[in-house]
């Protein structure tokens, strides 16, 4: 290859490392870095200590009962899809997940939009950052290496791939309410029975009659397959910036689901390799 060619190479997996980004759409917008998944049993504790009067305390016992569902998880597929409100628009991504809880990997391949394109994270490989690849003419830079809190990376999302996984779904749910504990004006209800693809739900939601200044979301709703008590999908809506009449459950800003899920299926270091012959790294 003459020195022409490999600085047009190099100009274009620059310009490629760019029309990649938006990649990694894969968080819950309830969630922190992956470092500060908080600790079960301090949740627990927590837990214990809200009032057992208190409106939020049936829902907190739900979801804490449903992140104790997952210790005997080790890895699990799944179709995840997930909207969040980017900007000024609402953006919607589904993509086929495998996840492995330790050490923390995940692959994805997008289904639509960017379809086929490929993800591998793992958790104290590869520096800590994200292989892709892309399909199409983006597909000419090859596998890239890319910062998952980058810029690019982090273009047209709210959160990063370290954020994935229904552990961090359910946790940050029950942070997240627990941080409401203190505020008033707040109502709460059980919905049992609710089909969502073939899956028979419990939903628990909590509404915020008036914001507050720790208030982030008006409406968050979780939920929680009956079967296996798994938490599977987790709604948010924000408060409108305009009067909106009593009920209103605000603007969603962050939905995440997964379906199809498969617990417990072997995954290897394999599933998780760029050298994989079933994947197009």
């Amino acid at each position: 290859m003459s020195a022409v060619d490999m600085r047009f190479l190099q100009s274009r997996r620059k310009f490629l490392s760019r029309s990649v980004a938006g990649l990694t759409v894969v968080g819950m917008g309830l969630l922190s870095a992956r470092s500060l998944l908080a600790d079960p049993t301090q949740i627990a504790a927590r837990i214990e200590e809200t009032p057992t009067e208190h409106v939020l305390t049936p829902a907190l016992k739900a979801a804490s009962a449903s992140l104790k569902a997952m210790d005997d998880v080790k890895d699990y597929s799944a179709t995840f899809h997930k909207k969040e409100f980017v900007g000024r628009k609402l953006i919607a991504t589904s993509m086929s997940l495998k996840l492995r809880e330790s050490p923390f990997s995940v692959y994805l391949k997008f289904i639509d939009p960017h379809g086929g394109r490929e993800v591998i994270f793992i958790e104290g490989k590869n520096e800590n950052n994200l292989l892709v690849h892309d399909t199409g003419f983006a597909s000419l830079a090859g596998t890239l290496s890319l910062d998952p809190k980058g810029s690019y990376a982090m273009d047209e999302n709210r959160y990063p791939v370290t954020n994935i996984g229904l552990r961090h779904l359910v946790t940050k749910v029950i942070e997240t309410w627990l941080g409401d504990v203190k505020e008033e004006g707040i109502t709460v209800q059980q919905h049992d029975g609710v089909a969502l693809d073939g899956l028979t739900c419990k939903t628990y939601e909590v509404v915020h009659r008036k914001q507050h200044a720790q208030s982030k979301y008006q409406l968050s709703r979780l939920y929680v397959d009956e079967a296996t008590g798994y938490p599977v999908r987790v709604q948010a809506y924000a408060f409108s910036a305009k009067r909106e009449p009593m009920g209103s459950t605000g603007t969603l800003v962050e939905d995440y689901y997964y379906s199809k899920m498969v617990t417990n299926i072997g995954l290897t270091d394999a599933d998780f390799d760029v050298k994989n012959p079933k994947y197009d790294f």
